[in-house]
């Protein structure tokens, strides 16, 4: 997937914007971005820096306004009964671990933004945040510390493996 964004993005704009813009990307994130910046060749430096800036963008904003955006929707529009589940079914297992394990909630942020698989990343640990009603200034810094061990990973990976398959 992040192959194909690549092309298709690199006919029209600069390599690093594609790395940037490709990690904004909810879907793609850090990992896309990373593997897009080995396939265009450039510097892995430039390459952790773009994609740190890109993935790590958005995460205030979806700490500040999900809930609202989301409550919005399960007011009105074709997808209200799917947001109203969304928000009740979250609020139940966000409650339950705050109970459970409140002084680990903020390993658990960062680990979730470390793992570099699908699913997981700082997009879906702001989601976390917000619905564990965890406060920005909370939040934010282990998010942020995931995603920067992710970017290692990455980076190892993305730059890492191509060097090893010639020797």
């Amino acid at each position: 997937m992040a192959q194909s964004v690549t092309e298709f993005l690199i006919e029209y704009i600069s390599p690093e914007l594609t790395v940037f813009l490709i990690s904004l990307l909810p879907v793609l994130e850090l990992r896309g971005g990373m593997v897009a910046a080995s396939l265009l060749g450039l510097p892995w430096q430039s390459a952790a820096l773009l994609c740190l800036m890109g993935t790590l963008l958005p995460v205030p904003f979806i700490l500040l306004f999900i809930r609202r955006i989301l409550d919005w929707m399960s007011r009105t529009g074709p997808l209200r009964h799917t947001a109203a589940y969304v928000i009740k079914k979250a609020h139940a297992k966000g409650d339950g671990m705050m109970r459970r394990y409140p002084s680990r909630i903020k390993w658990a942020l960062f680990l979730f933004s470390a793992l570099p698989l699908p699913g997981t990343g700082a997009w879906s640990g702001a989601l976390a945040a917000s619905f564990l009603n965890l406060p920005p200034e909370a939040s934010i810094p282990p998010i942020a510390m995931g995603t920067a061990v992710s970017c290692a990973v990455m980076a190892a990976l993305a730059y890492g493996l191509p060097i090893l398959s010639h020797i």
